[in-house]
Parts: C-alpha cells; structure tokens; sequence
C-alpha cells in the first residue's frame, strides 16, 4: 500500500519541479549525463579490481553534481549580479588558504583537507572568476582600452595564487577564461593577439630567433592598426616581446624540474622513455593499438596492466582510445562538439550581457581544456595536468563543471520565452 502512495507524490513533485525548468537546454543535460556516465565506466576499467573504487564515488559526485545543477538551473542567475565581488573576494580568499594550511600532491600545494576529503579551490575559483568577470563585462563591455585593462587586473590576482601553488594548467584555463569572454564582449581581436604575444615571443626568441624576427614585425603591425598613439604604442609593444623573449630563459630557471619535463618532452619523449617522457610513449601507445574499433572494455593491456600513470584522471582518453579505439574517440569529440554548440546557442539566446558572457565563459573552460587534454595525451601539447570534463576522475573538477552547467541552464531558463501560435 506504501509504493501506492508513494509514486503518484513522486509524479507531483517531478511535474512542479519540471513546472520551473520550462526552458531549460535538455540536450545539453543528456551530454553531460552521458559523458559523466561513461566517464566512471572508464574509470573503473583503469582500476584494480580489488580497488575499484573510484568509479562509484565519480558516479556518486556525478549525481550530486546533476541535483546541485538541477537546483542553480530553478535559480535566477541574474541575482549573482549584487554579489559578484562577494563571489571573488571568496574565491581570492580560499586560494589564500591554500597556499598557507594547503596539502601537497604531485608537486602543487593546492588542496584543503576538509574531513575526510581533499577540496581543490583553484577549481571552484574558475567559475568565481566567470561571474566576476561576466558581471564588470555587463556593465562595462571591452570595446576600451580602460575596460580591458579592468578585467585583465581583476583576473591577475587570483592567477597569480594559483600560479604560487604552482599550478600551472589552471593558470591556462584561466587566461582562456579571461580572453574568451574578452573577444565575446566586444574587445579588439588585435589587443587579444598583443595580449598573447610575449608567451609566443618568450618561447621563438629561445627556440628558434629568425621566427622571432618575423613575429615580432606581424605584432609590431598588429599595435600600429589596433592600438592608439601609433608610433609609440608599436615601439613600446615590439620592445615588450623583446624583453619578454630575453627573460625567457631566466624565466625557465624558475620552473621545477617536473614543470620543464612537462614543457619540452612532448616534442622528443623518446629522449627520457623511463623518465619525462615515458608516460607520453604509454599513452601514444595505448591509443594507437586501438585502432578503428578497440580492444573492448577491460581488454586494453596499457589500461589494464597500468603502464600509463595517472590514466583514470588526467590521461583517461588514452583509455578510451586503447578500449573502444578511434570511433570511440571521434564519438567523444562529437559530443564535447554538442555540449559547446549548446552553449553558443545558449550565449546567443540568453535575454542580457550577462546571462551571455556566463555561458561563453564556461564553453571557453570546457572547450580548452577538452582540446589540452586530449592533444596531451597523444603528443600535440604539453603535459600539463588539465583534466578532461565529466570524464577524469576528480571530485571538485567534477562538482565544478556541474555548477557551470546548472548557471548556464539557468541562463537558458530564465531567457524570453518563445511566442507559440
């Protein structure tokens, strides 16, 4: 008599809760649900029997994640405009703390022991620093110099925490962030460029001169069409990268010995197979003996026998293109290609700035390090420990990609509703 009861208030409740999610985006839930799904299915094909545990807690965090997205999705985002320095002061805060009571893992002090359970902030600190961004965007758009340059010094303080921990791929994912939504809110595509030109300088004027010469002509062009005060803007902007690319290599002192693997290794991996590069060399293998259609589920040997370190997190791909070979590849890149056509859709729909720039920052986070980490895996970038979305085992990652999700539903939600005839 019970179960009799009880079903018909479960449908009750389930058509009001669906009363308050009238516009959400579903296709872009099923992606996520599919992609988390199959993530801890990997998992725990990388596992040890005896071990396998860490499939069913990113199951487990996956379901939590979807409630929390369930219940951000029923709340009007726009309300995060009163209380976005709030939201970073937060964000700066618990970086803070990381890196004065932080636990070290993997050479980066950049988790909270909390209970039983390590936190990583500089996660949860990639969607603080949306919304904060998203909100001064809103108000001031980065068609000027001055607005550019607000945005740019908001972003330096929390990348400059991560950076201390040292935590370098989370640095990445935010200055992705950070030009993202800077192109999105309207700033020059030349300044975006000058903005990216001493990493590019630092890395020819050591590696290779003579590019160097012709990349500093192409921005000294680029400052003189972009930039006002012509002459001086080109002098100063040439003599920028000059300096940039001459620091480089007492720049590179300063790096940890692991970070200069990470960097250089992915190019030649054979020079170190037993150091450096031997976790590139496993998992260009395990990729490669996929072939088109896989070993099968728990019959890849790399997968199986452990030989690629860290292979349920930062190296899952190698797994899937090892197990279920190149179609089951293509069939993940198809649907990380979904969730952010979903996200543009939702970007363009959205009734305001900054419902849009929401959504475009968290498809800048998804899209980058999607393309990262599967390009790291078989060799096209550098080892830099970015987790790939809903698939690498790691709870806050996880938990984080959720919050995104349920802010961009939200934003989907709360859009000016259709006219039906």
């Amino acid at each position: 008599m019970l179960h009799r009861t009880l079903i018909p208030q479960f449908k009750v409740y389930w058509k009001l809760w669906l009363a308050e999610l009238p516009q959400v985006d579903w296709i872009l839930f099923c992606a996520v649900i599919g992609l988390t799904a199959y993530g801890g299915l990997m998992i725990r094909s990388t596992e040890l029997v005896e071990k396998a545990v860490d499939g069913w807690q990113h199951w487990l965090f996956g379901l939590f994640g979807l409630v929390i997205a369930l219940l951000i999705a029923r709340s009007r985002y726009d309300g995060l405009l009163r209380w976005h320095w709030l939201t970073y002061i937060l964000t700066n805060l618990f970086l803070i703390a990381v890196i004065i009571m932080g636990v070290t893992a993997n050479g980066a002090q950049s988790w909270l022991n909390i209970g039983s359970f390590n936190i990583q902030p500089s996660e949860f600190a990639k969607v603080g620093l949306i919304i904060t961004l998203a909100a001064l965007l809103h108000q001031k758009p980065a068609s000027t110099l001055l607005s550019v340059f607000r945005v740019l010094l908001v972003t330096a303080v929390p990348w400059v925490l991560i950076l201390l921990q040292p935590d370098l791929g989370t640095s990445l994912v935010f200055g992705a962030i950070t030009l993202g939504m800077l192109y999105w809110a309207d700033a020059n595509p030349g300044w975006l460029i000058i903005m990216l030109s001493p990493l590019v300088s630092a890395i020819l004027f050591n590696l290779l001169f003579p590019a160097w010469l012709v990349w500093a002509v192409i921005i000294g062009v680029i400052a003189w069409i972009s930039l006002p005060l012509k002459i001086l803007s080109t002098i100063l902007v040439v003599a920028a990268n000059t300096m940039v690319g001459q620091l480089g290599g007492v720049l590179w002192g300063f790096l940890k010995e692991y970070q200069k693997d990470r960097l250089t290794l992915f190019l030649h991996p054979e020079k170190n197979p037993l150091g450096g590069g031997y976790q590139l060399i496993q998992s260009r293998i395990a990729i490669g003996s996929g072939e088109l259609w896989g070993r099968g589920l728990h019959q890849g040997t790399q997968t199986q026998l452990n030989f690629i370190p860290e292979q349920h997190t930062d190296f899952i791909f190698s797994a899937i293109g090892e197990e279920f070979g190149f179609v089951g590849g293509i069939a993940i890149l198809i649907i990380f290609w979904l969730i952010c056509l979903r996200l543009i859709i939702i970007a363009n729909r959205a009734k305001e700035n900054f419902g849009s720039l929401l959504a475009v920052g968290v498809l800048s986070m998804i899209a980058f390090q999607t393309i990262i980490n599967i390009s790291m895996t078989v060799g096209l970038a550098p080892i830099t420990g970015i987790p790939l979305p809903f698939l690498s085992y790691g709870r806050s990652a996880l938990l984080t990609n959720f919050i995104a999700l349920g802010l961009v539903e939200s934003v989907a939600n709360y859009r000016p509703r259709k006219r039906l005839y």
